[in-house]
């Protein structure tokens, strides 16, 4: 096992005035047996970054070291990392005890150990039984199983898994999720984990590395990024559904809006331009509540509601429990929020103001 260290990364495509730098000095310390979840929007640079530490693409400047050992110019096969990939990548024409020992095979182990180490992560992943099919008789998350087993059965320093759940349905990639978290949690492995997926990130990861443009907006434990975003686009971006940010003034105990003042439990942290973001979940009906939101829509999802209103012209949504009798449209009810949800940001740069 080995820590994974990033040393001011960048990339860039092209040179001169034509280059398009698509990562901007990225910085982050990852340690022995952590695993770490890079998530964010399409585009942002989280698969190059994976693909930079896997040595499937060409850094242009700054330093990546695996277990210390800087590996800017080290070849993939030598930087002792397994990955797993989107599409599986199995040899269809193979069975699946073939696909799991290929890779042992071409390091020339002896048989013997080769079977056995194939033998027991099948049985850490539950494909004893299908060992001998091949993968079209397989199910994707089986396709999925074979593809960590081979990965596994190299005893890699380092695990690298590139958005692997993306082409399974709902019900199995919960599966998934678990047998992954149930697999780090035996083998103790340094693992990166690339998503999209939000709730991939806040289920998984021991820590979040959450990037936008090329930039690490923030890191953290899923508590730390859920419960104190370090920007707006954290804010908007982890949680669903997405914090309320309205913009306004802080004028004291109030927060001006188009369409009204709100009255706040505690001052604005500064009196001026600001953002007030507060999380669906965090706004409770109230008939005593200061905050006024004329309903327009609801939303019933199960166990709970999603209620769409505005207060002024600034649109908001609550989370209110599915058994509780819903507001109607058109209906003007009342909120109120603790001191402690309110989190407040700067509009110009997107980045919190106070704690």
């Amino acid at each position: 096992m080995a820590s994974i260290s990033l040393r001011r990364v960048v990339k860039r495509y092209g040179s001169g005035a034509s280059a398009n730098q698509v990562i901007h000095g990225v910085d982050a310390e990852i340690p022995d047996g952590e695993f770490v979840v890079i998530v964010g929007p399409s585009g942002c640079g989280k698969s190059t970054l994976l693909r930079m530490v896997a040595g499937l693409e060409a850094i242009s400047g700054g330093e990546i070291a695996i277990g210390g050992r800087v590996v800017n110019d080290i070849e993939p096969s030598e930087r002792d990392i397994a990955m797993v990939f989107q599409n599986y990548a199995l040899y269809p024409h193979f069975k699946v005890f073939d696909n799991m020992a290929y890779g042992l095979r071409i390091r020339k182990l002896p048989e013997a150990e080769v079977r056995a180490r194939v033998e027991k992560a099948a049985k850490t992943l539950e494909l004893s039984h299908l060992l001998d099919r091949k993968p079209r008789q397989l199910s994707g998350g089986q396709r999925q199983r074979v593809a960590m087993g081979r990965a596994i059965v190299r005893q890699p320093q380092v695990f690298l898994f590139d958005e692997p759940l993306s082409n399974l349905d709902a019900k199995l990639r919960a599966q998934t999720r678990l047998e992954i978290r149930k697999l780090h949690a035996e083998l103790g492995v340094t693992s990166l984990f690339v998503t999209h997926d939000q709730v991939e990130a806040m289920t998984l990861a021991e820590r979040m590395i959450v990037m936008n443009g090329g930039r690490i907006e923030q890191i953290g434990t899923p508590e730390q990024v859920y419960g104190t975003p370090a920007s707006t686009f954290v804010a908007g971006f982890i949680g669903s559904p997405p914090m309320n940010l309205m913009q306004g003034r802080g004028e004291g105990t109030g927060f001006a809006i188009d369409g009204g003042l709100l009255p706040l439990p505690v001052p604005a942290p500064r009196t001026g331009p600001l953002m007030l973001g507060v999380r669906p979940e965090h706004a409770v009906l109230d008939p005593a509540g200061a905050w006024p939101l004329k309903v327009e829509m609801l939303e019933m999802l199960g166990a709970e509601r999603l209620v769409y209103g505005r207060l002024g012209d600034a649109m908001f949504t609550l989370r209110i429990e599915g058994t509780l009798a819903p507001p109607q449209r058109g209906e003007v009810v009342r909120m109120a929020v603790r001191p402690q949800h309110l989190h407040w940001f700067d509009p110009d740069t997107g980045q919190r103001v106070g704690t």
